[in-house]
């Protein structure tokens, strides 16, 4: 996915990273009484994630930012809607409140309105008040670099410490979302007893790749099971990993019919 940055965006990386770079920053590592995956099953997982690198070189996060505060806010909204469509309103939120401190500080129904397109408008802003308020009062107002700070922020889980650690700070994550949980249970790369469990899933994924992979992995298969793995009706006739897939056939086959499923961008 095509990291979407604006020009400022990009005049502020070389800012960003020296940021990151004076910061002392830990990966959240895989537990050492983890099962070792089998080696066939890690040779077939790493054969997709070089397919899926070939299919869509563009991979990366599909939430418009520029700072890691943006990135945050907008991955706090995005849950139950769409990537495009938090897109749309977040202009106009970061015009208002572009920071931790202005956004602690915003009228409550202002800030409702503004997000109102997102859905569940007033828990999230809720969530984005008191998240704001948590960045303030313990982080001087900035974004923390850490899997273990992060989840201690209102509203803050793993999955969106780890979009925001590996999109923003350049810090290795995996992200189970509901693509990603999709996709792992499709080709079998977990026990069928942990595939319900965001947690061991992410530590029995990153037992399989090393940790340089984790973030890109988590885009290409977030990628893949919007545009062609679909949870309803998967393009498996026109899938570029149907050959490695223990889960061919869940979807048509005829490739006429399958390549009529495949999305340029599926929802988010």
């Amino acid at each position: 996915m095509l990291v979407r940055r604006s020009p400022s965006a990009r005049a502020r990386r070389s800012t960003i990273r020296g940021a990151i770079c004076a910061a002392t920053r830990t990966l959240d590592p895989v537990p050492s009484d983890a099962t070792r995956p089998d080696t066939t099953l890690v040779r077939r997982a790493r054969k997709i994630n070089r397919v899926l690198a070939e299919t869509y070189p563009d991979a990366g996060c599909e939430l418009d930012f520029r700072t890691p505060f943006e990135l945050l806010i907008a991955t706090v909204l995005s849950a139950q809607t769409t990537d495009r469509r938090v897109n749309a309103i977040t202009p106009a939120l970061f015009a208002a409140y572009p920071d931790a401190r202005a956004m602690a500080a915003a009228d409550r129904a202002a800030l409702e309105e503004l997000i109102r397109p997102t859905g569940f408008f007033r828990a999230k802003t809720e969530s984005l008040l008191r998240l704001s308020a948590d960045l303030v009062e313990r982080y001087d107002g900035e974004v923390p670099g850490r899997l273990k700070d992060l989840v201690t922020l209102h509203g803050v889980g793993r999955k969106t410490a780890n979009v925001v650690l590996g999109n923003a700070f350049d810090v290795p994550g995996i992200t189970v979302d509901t693509h990603f949980a999709r996709l792992v249970r499709r080709f079998q790369w977990v026990p069928d007893e942990i595939v319900k469990d965001p947690v061991k899933t992410e530590h029995a994924v990153g037992a399989i790749f090393p940790s340089k992979d984790w973030t890109m992995l988590s885009h290409r298969l977030i990628w893949h099971g919007r545009r062609c793995c679909h949870a309803k009706k998967p393009a498996c006739g026109a899938c570029p990993v149907a050959h490695w897939c223990p889960s061919y056939g869940t979807g048509p086959i005829d490739p006429a019919e399958a390549a009529a499923l495949i999305t340029t961008q599926g929802p988010a």
